[in-house]
């Protein structure tokens, strides 16, 4: 980005999608190529999963302290799900923002709605799978939840799905490297914008009340 196009707040991106659907895989992809992103780690009671770090997969904390930062009034939004809360630090992304940098969080529909209610201008985009049935396979191969569980997952899943309509961009996940390259294009279609280009516009014409 040149000099004349230094933005001056960045861009607040959601990414919400069913369990399963790949949204860490498809975020890790993004952010390969994508460095100038800053990925939001949320907090979350429930507990880590094999391979996952603190501070790096989730912040995790437990239901007590969780409850007592949405009682001081630190978080963006948040939410239960599935018996476990998960919610996004208000500080850090203040603080990125306002130095112009984008912000990427990885939230449910619930989390997502309360984001739109306060940040309209945010970026939402939801991600599904191919079929349900794919969903259901990536799931069992996860081997993380007994039967019982995946059932609710995917049930929990096509209740999610309905929610798409209040997202701006659906993106399919039929292969990791298309759903990145597919996010990729809609944050640089949104960077183009007319309304956040104004400064540009006005230095190159030299309107002042554009």
């Amino acid at each position: 980005m040149s000099v004349s196009q230094k933005k001056t707040r960045g861009e607040l991106i959601v990414l919400s999608g069913p369990s399963g659907v790949g949204k860490s895989t498809v975020i890790s992809e993004l952010l390969s190529s994508r460095r100038d992103i800053h990925f939001s780690v949320s907090f979350t009671t429930r507990r880590p999963r094999t391979g996952e770090e603190d501070g790096v997969s989730y912040n995790f904390v437990s239901r007590e302290e969780f409850e007592r930062m949405i009682a001081a009034g630190e978080l963006l939004e948040y939410a239960e799900y599935v018996g476990n809360y998960y919610g996004t630090s208000l500080k850090v992304i203040r603080e990125q923002l306002e130095r112009g940098v984008d912000v990427l969080l990885d939230i449910e529909v619930q989390g997502a709605a309360k984001v739109r209610e306060r940040c309209p201008e945010a970026v939402l985009i939801f991600l599904v799978p191919p079929s349900i049935e794919e969903l259901s396979r990536r799931l069992h191969r996860r081997n993380t939840d007994e039967e019982e569980a995946i059932q609710r997952r995917l049930e929990k899943a096509r209740q999610e799905c309905r929610e798409c309509v209040n997202y701006d961009y659906l993106v399919v996940n039929d292969t990791v490297m298309n759903a990145a390259q597919e996010i990729q294009s809609i944050l640089q279609a949104e960077q183009c914008r007319a309304q956040k280009r104004l400064d540009l516009a006005r230095s190159i014409i030299g309107l002042e009340n554009l």
